[in-house]
């Protein structure tokens, strides 16, 4: 799964949320794209589930590219630990995601086998999502 290499901190705080995407707008790499309409933490299993549907659903006839990575920390206490204590340890990482974002982009393949493998990564993200071609 996608993570980063090295951080400059171990622990994030949690942001505010909110605001549409100002980058990753426009599609850059392929010809179809997959677009988030709401804003959401998606996680690096998430991305993770949907790039092997991708891949699998076209099997070798296109390429795809991920433009969304989770950078971002989310820490998590253990069951049955009281209350305080400081911050718990890194659980998972997270991509965070505005509406607007370009988070998948495929090339190679007709528009219609593109629209059906979209859709179905669609649904492992926790997003809406829109199919969304160049042209």
């Amino acid at each position: 799964m996608l993570m980063p290499k090295k951080t400059k901190w171990r622990k994030d705080q949690k942001r505010r949320r909110g605001g549409k995407a100002s980058r990753c707008l426009n599609i850059s790499f392929g010809s179809f794209g997959l677009k988030s309409l709401s804003a959401c933490w998606v996680t690096s299993r998430q991305i993770e589930a949907a790039r092997r549907v991708l891949t699998r659903y076209v099997a070798k006839g296109g390429r795809v590219w991920i433009r969304i990575f989770p950078d971002k920390p989310v820490t998590a206490h253990g069951g049955e630990i009281p209350m305080g204590k400081g911050k718990g340890a890194v659980d998972y990482y997270v991509a965070i995601v505005k509406p607007g974002t370009i988070m998948f982009e495929m090339e190679g393949i007709t528009r219609e086998v593109a629209k059906k493998a979209m859709e179905l990564a669609g649904h492992k993200l926790p997003v809406k999502c829109q199919f969304i071609s160049k042209e």
